[in-house]
């Protein structure tokens, strides 16, 4: 939807296949990962309640509206025509792309963690330190998106740079500044590492796929 030429240094699939057959590649692979859930996840009950998680997560409400409303700022080129924004500028521009992310990459991030928990019969207190860790990690992993997008190089990210502001999309270093939003995305990461708490030793892995979001140089 980007139009990107490359992804991790490769063409991508709508630049070798067609448009077409890259939105049949998108929706095989969705129903394909409801086929994996419904048949791979035991009891029954545990498998329909993951599925019905990932449809919420992959749906209009999240996944699908996240994404429409990135399209339509990208189309528009500034926020003061969508829902969200007002009079008070920069306040609603930074709710409404926060929204955005909540709903785009962390929902994502925050479905995958729910289902390894849901699998493995977590607790309740378990299912919410996930839930928190995954909406903070989120937000996080898109604010480095986007200081990446402003600071590094296409050869390090293996895709084109620079195209955010191309477009007159506002990101978080837009908003607040390359500083700031370098802070913000340390603060989110604390934050998310914090809520693992209740985890114990069994988030080591998580602590550390955190640190590599904030340190990740592609």
């Amino acid at each position: 939807m980007d139009d990107d030429d490359l992804r991790r240094g490769r063409p991508t699939c709508h630049k070798v296949f067609g448009e077409a057959m890259a939105i049949l590649a998108g929706d095989g692979l969705l129903s394909l990962a409801f086929q994996v859930l419904a048949e791979g996840i035991r009891p029954q009950s545990v498998a329909a309640a993951c599925c019905a998680a990932l449809a919420e997560a992959s749906g209009p409400c999240q996944l699908v509206g996240g994404q429409a409303d990135d399209v339509a700022q990208s189309e528009a080129g500034k926020l003061d025509v969508l829902p969200l924004a007002g009079s008070d500028g920069a306040i609603h521009d930074r709710e409404h792309l926060e929204s955005i992310h909540a709903r785009k990459t962390g929902a994502m991030i925050c479905v995958s963690l729910r289902l390894g928990g849901m699998t493995a019969e977590a607790a309740p207190e378990q299912l919410r330190a996930l839930d928190e860790y995954g909406r903070r990690l989120g937000l996080a992993f898109q604010i480095t998106d986007d200081l990446l997008d402003v600071r590094s190089t296409e050869e390090s990210m293996g895709k084109r740079v620079g195209k955010d502001a191309e477009k007159g999309k506002i990101t978080f270093p837009g908003l607040l500044g390359v500083d700031e939003s370098t802070d913000y995305a340390a603060q989110l990461i604390a934050e998310a590492c914090a809520a693992l708490e209740p985890l114990g030793s069994q988030a080591d892995g998580l602590i550390a796929l955190a640190r590599y979001v904030l340190e990740r140089n592609s």
